[in-house]
């Protein structure tokens, strides 16, 4: 029996400063609707879908953006957006700024985070961004700064994948889409779906020759990953004119060929969907990147025994 899930991508427009929680969460709830409208099982928003890009702004203290950050998830201002997905019967992937609970030494930590909820409202997955872009001091030579490394955390907990919607499920974040090891990981533990929001300035000051090639390179490298890895992936933006600074949009979903099968045309509020054929996966992981055979057979299938993962046969069964 073919194994397909119903992807919808959210992309949105910019989320200015002054937008309450509230106000944003009303647009997920609009976009999570018109996934419900279009038959989706899933809908993924992008990277800090809660509130604006605030790491453009330096604050001489690292606590000075702690507004934007969630301490809980769902919180007072999210539990609607679970609540509608619930009944809805959908699930939905969101990233967002975590601040976590005081360690017994009383310090906290701030995560760049996306979790995975299904279709009953469980949050099945979470991951916490590895590669923070950007820097960590001011820097008032650029037109505006890119602070993450600044307010937020490397992850070192890596990049894991989940048994939902019917398949095997990962996420990564923006800059985790540049490097090859963040798919290879996953397809080493049978991925089917990655699911990756950003928040991509168009504008990069230490070379702005590569602005023209944005949208290239966000294109080329998610591509790439799905087809060396077998597995769809699905690309996320937040873009347009936030704050007066033009991000990339360009949402996408891409199959396991490589091939762009939804665009976005927008650079605001849309929703793209796409009938995704997890079977098809099979079509590349089984044949020319058949990672048993010809790709650390003994890492692959040690990885996929520990993480506990349901995973098709295909998977579980190679020799």
């Amino acid at each position: 029996m073919t194994r397909t899930v119903n992807i919808g991508a959210a992309q949105l427009g910019p989320i200015s400063a002054d937008e309450t929680r509230d106000q944003v969460v009303a647009r997920l709830v609009d976009l999570l609707r018109q996934g419900a409208a279009a038959g989706c099982d899933l809908v993924v928003f992008p990277e800090l879908a809660l509130t604006t890009f605030f790491p453009r702004w330096f604050t001489e203290e690292v606590d000075g953006h702690d507004a934007y950050y969630e301490t809980s998830m769902p919180g007072p201002s999210t539990q609607v957006l679970f609540d509608e997905a619930k009944r809805l019967g959908l699930g939905f992937a969101i990233g967002y700024a975590e601040l976590t609970e005081p360690d017994d030494d009383g310090s906290v930590h701030r995560y760049n985070t996306t979790i995975l909820v299904e279709r009953d409202g469980s949050v099945v997955g979470r991951y916490r961004k590895s590669h923070i872009p950007g820097h960590d001091n001011d820097e008032p030579w650029r037109p505006f700064q890119h602070l993450e490394r600044r307010y937020f955390e490397e992850s070192d907990e890596g990049f894991n994948v989940w048994g939902a919607f019917g398949g095997v499920v990962g996420m990564a974040t923006c800059n985790d889409r540049r490097w090859p090891e963040t798919y290879r990981e996953m397809g080493l533990q049978g991925v089917e779906m990655i699911l990756i929001g950003y928040n991509t300035p168009i504008h990069y000051a230490p070379d702005p020759g590569q602005n023209a090639l944005q949208g290239f390179h966000n294109h080329l490298c998610m591509q790439a990953g799905a087809y060396q890895n077998g597995t769809w992936v699905v690309g996320v933006a937040k873009g347009g004119i936030e704050e007066g600074v033009e991000s990339l949009a360009q949402s996408c979903i891409i199959a396991p060929s490589g091939q762009i099968v939804a665009l976005a045309v927008s650079t605001g509020d849309e929703l793209i969907s796409a009938v995704c054929d997890l079977d098809w996966c099979a079509n590349y992981k089984d044949t020319l990147f058949n990672f048993a055979t010809y790709r650390r057979p003994e890492l692959y299938q040690r990885i996929g025994s520990q993480k506990g993962v349901i995973v098709p046969d295909h998977v579980s069964n190679q020799p």
